[in-house]
């Protein structure tokens, strides 16, 4: 069984940083796409930020410039490093990881909260 399991959220102040991290682990043959979603209150889950197995990176605009996404193959493990926080960016982040066991699917964490105050 596959699980993707984060770590890193917690409460910080606009302009400070936070680095989220997600480790895969399980029975897995290989991992493919690795990314960040978020969810605010009331509003529809977004992507942040993908990444592929060569390392070519996705953003969103709202992000770019101020998020880093980056991954340890040899640790089955997704980064996102977050400067300059906002208020907008408090939501809860979850990873997503395309991977192939035994078929190809698609794994989410449980989500881990990043607040933002003002």
């Amino acid at each position: 069984q596959v699980q993707l399991v984060e770590s890193g959220g917690g409460l910080v102040q606009a302009g400070g940083s936070l680095r989220l991290s997600c480790a895969a682990s399980g029975i897995i043959r290989s991992i493919n796409a690795m990314g960040w979603y978020r969810q605010a209150p009331g509003k529809q889950r977004e992507l942040v930020a993908a990444i592929s197995t060569a390392g070519s990176t996705n953003y969103a605009d709202s992000v770019k410039g101020r998020f880093t996404i980056s991954r340890d193959n040899a640790k089955n493990t997704v980064y996102l490093q977050m400067n300059s926080l906002k208020p907008e960016d408090t939501a809860v982040y979850y990873c997503n990881a395309d991977i192939t066991v035994w078929t190809r699917g698609d794994y989410w964490g449980q989500g881990t909260q990043v607040t933002v105050s003002s």
